[in-house]
């Protein structure tokens, strides 16, 4: 909150008249002393021109039901996706929590998927510290792993800042130390017998390594940049 208002130049006053609040108010929560309310959060982001990974996470965040791809395209579409530049939407969603609701699903269509790296590399300041945990509480870490990995993959060969790589290759080693030796999917759960193995014999190594039926690579990701 105090970053924001001062990268713009406000006084608090100033601040406070555009966000509603109090000066006091406003005094407090820049402080630490008072909790900043998702609505005001959302506010503060929109005033002060925030990234969307400051936009509030949601604490209590629980396993998601049937995402609608419609409205998860619009929420990539809002963040930057060029894949779905044509749609529009008013709604804009931290990050990290699109990507870990889409790592719940037990299927999700391709085009969506392809873009989960793209959240990755195009938010490196995304808050893995809310992230990671929650993947491993839904035993999603393989998934979130991979995705990684792919990012990681893809910043090699880019022009990439060293801080990101590095930031990846150390999510990587916290999610390697949590990897699942179970077999499972990259959100295409309802995959055939048979195309589960041809993706045994087929797939990538690094998919092996996390245990994950897929033979998604980085070369596939059309619009991570």
């Amino acid at each position: 909150m105090k970053q924001g208002r001062e990268h713009l130049g406000l006084t608090q006053q100033e601040a406070a008249a555009q966000l509603g609040v109090s000066q006091p108010y406003l005094s407090l929560l820049e402080a630490g002393a008072r909790r900043v309310p998702a609505k005001l959060a959302k506010k503060a982001a929109k005033v002060y021109g925030a990234a969307p990974t400051a936009l509030p996470l949601d604490e209590s965040f629980k396993k998601p039901g049937l995402l609608q791809a419609q409205r998860f395209a619009e929420d990539l579409a809002t963040l930057g996706y060029a894949g779905f530049s044509y749609l529009h939407s008013t709604r804009k969603r931290n990050p990290a929590v699109l990507l870990l609701e889409a790592l719940a699903q037990s299927d999700l269509e391709g085009r969506l998927v392809e873009a989960l790296p793209w959240l990755v590399l195009r938010y490196p300041q995304l808050d893995w510290e809310w992230l990671v945990p929650r993947a491993k509480l839904y035993n999603l870490q393989n998934r979130l792993g991979y995705v990684a990995d792919l990012a990681y993959r893809v910043a090699e060969n880019k022009s990439v800042e060293p801080s990101t790589l590095s930031n990846l290759a150390r999510q990587k080693t916290t999610l390697e130390e949590a990897r699942l030796v179970v077999e499972g999917t990259l959100c295409h759960d309802s995959l055939s017998q048979a195309e589960r193995s041809w993706l045994r014999e087929t797939r990538p190594p690094a998919a092996t390594h996390w245990n994950l039926l897929t033979d998604l690579q980085p070369e596939q990701l059309r619009y991570v940049v």
